[in-house]
């Protein structure tokens, strides 16, 4: 059996086979478990990456990726939004870099206990980093019972017994909140996603927490909502920006990037320059961000420094049985590029 073969048996290319067979991303999750399927009945063993008593064997040193898709943040095109492909690639640096080999799989929150079950039987993991971004408690236990070597990533539970690994949301909102206080704006503007997770939750709390302890608060009026996966202009948010286009906050922050980018293209839509009129701060900086008019201010996230760390714990619970559980969380960094500026008093405000 070759990989000719199983690529006539699949019906697919050679590439995808070798991709779908070395656990590299470029194949649908149904074409991986195709080829994985014929691979394993014909007895193939794939030379380069993974060998024979590893790939198909239970003590295999194959870590599997888990995204569980839904109709929030973690659709089924998740891997093209920046901050996945970002993830998934720094995982992929730091696994290759340990022996082990890493396989991406996707599947829909309606089967999941069935799903995961499956993907285990089929093709057992050493692990499962499994991508719980708006996952549930009872959604996170699902996956760790039938896999308990797992840590999530991108959530985080505190009273759960398993392992966690984020980056700390709270203090890259509070780090926003107070680099628009020290530009000099007071009427501030929150665009926050009309899809909530533990992510947005923790920054709301941060954002708002900065302001607080400055005496500040944010109007009612100043509450906005947007979708968090649209990177063009959204006309539920011009229409209400279109209202009060005299009452305009000084600065907006967005709880993600792709939010403020889409927050930049509808305010210059209706002739809002940003920065000169409103100042925006974003939350992830993906590498959309540096190519926007204008460039993004925003808090870095470091994905590879939550690779390393998920990857290590992962690998010390798989091979030294460590049963510590450990909520880690990576602090974030304010990235200042050009959309953010020093507020300026009106002659009647200085007056007054």
């Amino acid at each position: 059996m070759k990989i000719d073969d199983i690529a006539k048996l699949a019906n697919v290319s050679k590439s995808a086979v070798s991709l779908a067979l070395n656990g590299k991303n470029g194949v649908s999750q149904k074409t991986r478990e195709k080829v994985l399927r014929i691979a394993q009945e014909h007895g193939y063993i794939p030379r380069p990456i993974i060998k024979a008593d590893q790939f198909f064997q239970p003590n295999t040193k194959l870590l599997r990726f888990v995204a569980i898709t839904n109709a929030g943040i973690v659709t089924e095109q998740y891997e093209s939004l920046p901050f996945f492909t970002d993830l998934i690639h720094n995982l992929d640096k730091q696994i290759g870099t340990s022996g082990y080999s890493l396989m991406v799989s996707s599947i829909s929150i309606d089967n999941l206990q069935d799903e995961i079950t499956r993907l285990e039987q089929e093709q057992k993991s050493a692990g499962i980093l499994l991508l719980g971004t708006n996952l549930t408690p009872e959604q996170i236990n699902l996956v760790a019972s039938v896999q308990p070597n797992i840590v999530v990533l991108d959530t985080c539970f505190e009273t759960m017994d398993v392992s966690f690994v984020v980056m700390n949301n709270v203090y890259g909102a509070y780090q926003a909140g107070q680099y628009l206080m020290e530009l000099g704006h007071q009427q501030i503007g929150y665009v926050g996603s009309n899809t909530r997770m533990y992510n947005f939750d923790m920054r709301k709390k941060g954002f708002l927490q900065a302001l607080s302890e400055n005496g500040l608060k944010i109007s009612e009026t100043n509450f906005f909502s947007v979708s968090p996966t649209v990177i063009s202009s959204q006309d539920a948010f011009k229409e209400k920006i279109k209202k009060r286009l005299n009452q305009m906050p000084s600065a907006l922050f967005c709880e993600a990037d792709y939010m403020a980018i889409s927050v930049i293209k509808s305010l210059t839509e209706l002739g809002v320059r940003v920065p000169d009129d409103v100042s925006v701060i974003g939350f992830d900086n993906i590498f959309e961000s540096q190519v926007i008019t204008p460039e993004l201010t925003t808090i870095h996230v470091k994905k590879d420094r939550i690779a390393l760390q998920a990857v290590e714990k992962l690998i010390k619970q798989i091979e030294n049985n460590d049963t510590d559980k450990i909520k880690l969380f990576v602090d974030t960094e304010l990235i200042e590029r050009k959309s953010c500026i020093v507020f300026a008093h009106t002659e009647s405000e200085i007056r007054a």
